[in-house]
């Protein structure tokens, strides 16, 4: 779920207008990490999982990692503790956010018993990070991992830049840190590595992404093994964003993933089975879960005005407007490009489900989708819903007359708006007004 401050501080760092257009004095990788982490971490047509089964996702492409076990109880954390080496474990609260440290959800111990104690205090614990929103996650499950003596942390992910229709590896020498701070303050520290599709992965991106993050010797041609390992994972499981954060060089010299965070294109789950089992529904939002039965792209936001639009850039457009006009949007919803009537009326009613929502705005442009079927999709919608919000519809392209007049002759009470900035005001100056 997508909290109001993960959405604004994304929009700061980028220098966001009302159009969401980056600023362009940021470093090029800034903006491309931030928009990507943004619209992968939080739902937007990508599949999360945790991070014991990114590890074993990445496990068998050779990819090192520290050796773990997840567990669900506090006996199978004692029991995996003792399966492990030792001296020292980490005990990891196990939920789809990041920030898990900070908010208590990282341990390293050094006992048997104090892997007991922790895992007592950690599991049925509400973690709040600054991902969660202050509302938190409840912790169900762990993940109790062999300690790692550190040398360095290192930052690199990848994803794919929709610029240049390429895989990006994107590296830091500043791992281990918030790196959405990291591009807003210091984007010289932040750099891009894009592999040619045609002629795929080389070695010399390797030795670039070594020489970047400072990494020599024996060490650099690990990093190569690493990177390679990592490409050919995030083409055979179709990721859309693969961050490790850190990437550790230990003492001893060696390189190891020491968090992993994999998103996966929803896109191709139909065909990776084995990535659909491991999805966790506790984890997500149950409004966006019931929305991707419908194929509706939907994300929950803390504001009061509901959105539903056809087209991601044209829903980011009507979110930033709202905003514009002194109100914040409720949610993210894309209806698509073909929605019928049936498709309309589940999206209102998921609108309404959140109880914040004091007004709903509909922007659509009609091009496949034809304003008459969405009128009516509307008007069907408020009826069986009993709609008792202000709502604000704005229409364009085939049959726009058509559809204003279906919306007219309705008898229902709803507003038409003649572009989106006089939609925007509409709706706000309603909800402001019931207030």
């Amino acid at each position: 779920m997508v909290k109001k401050g993960v959405l604004h501080s994304v929009q700061g760092a980028l220098s966001f207008g009302a159009y969401g257009r980056p600023s362009a004095a940021l470093h090029k990788a800034a903006p491309l990490l931030l928009c990507a982490r943004f619209l992968t971490r939080n739902g937007a047509n990508s599949m999360n999982i945790h991070e014991y089964q990114a590890k074993g996702v990445l496990r068998e492409f050779g990819v090192p990692v520290p050796n773990g076990k997840p567990a669900f109880t506090v006996e199978e954390a004692v029991e995996a503790a003792k399966s492990l080496p030792g001296p020292v474990w980490v005990v990891k609260a196990q939920i789809h956010a990041g920030g898990r440290g900070k908010g208590g959800g990282v341990k390293v111990v050094k006992s048997i018993e104090d892997v007991k104690k922790e895992a007592e205090r950690m599991l049925g614990m509400t973690l709040v990070t600054h991902q969660t929103g202050p509302h938190g996650r409840v912790v169900k499950r762990l993940y109790i991992e062999d300690g790692s003596a550190i040398e360095r942390e290192l930052y690199l992910s990848a994803l794919v830049d929709r610029e240049t229709s390429r895989i990006a590896f994107i590296v830091s020498t500043e791992g281990g840190m918030d790196i959405e701070a990291v591009a807003h303050d210091t984007p010289e520290k932040i750099h891009t590595f894009q592999v040619e599709p045609a002629s795929g992965y080389s070695p010399f991106i390797g030795n670039e992404i070594a020489v970047a993050l400072g990494v020599k010797g024996p060490a650099a041609k690990q990093i190569g093994q690493v990177v390679k390992a990592l490409y050919e994972a995030f083409l055979a499981k179709d990721m859309s964003l693969l961050e490790i954060n850190p990437l550790v060089v230990t003492k001893d010299g060696n390189i190891i993933c020491l968090d992993a965070k994999l998103n996966f294109d929803d896109n191709s789950l139909y065909r990776h089975k084995d990535i659909q089992a491991l999805r966790d529904l506790d984890e997500e939002d149950p409004a966006e879960v019931e929305a991707s039965k419908y194929d509706l792209s939907y994300i929950k936001l803390d504001g009061e005005i509901g959105c539903m639009v056809n087209g991601a850039g044209l829903a980011m457009a009507t979110m930033d407007i709202i905003k514009l006009y002194g109100s914040e949007p409720a949610n993210f919803l894309d209806v698509g490009g073909g929605a019928t009537k049936e498709k309309v009326t589940q999206a209102f009613k998921i609108i309404v489900s959140d109880p914040n929502v004091k007004g709903i705005l509909v922007n659509i442009f009609g091009g496949i989708m034809k304003c008459d079927i969405i009128a009516e999709g509307i008007i069907a919608a408020a009826k069986e819903i009993s709609l008792a919000v202000p709502l604000v519809v704005r229409l364009e392209g085939t049959n726009v007359e058509l559809g204003k007049e279906i919306l007219a002759k309705s008898g229902l009470a709803i507003t038409s708006a003649d572009n989106l900035a006089d939609a925007a005001e509409k709706v706000v100056k309603a909800v402001k007004g019931s207030n």
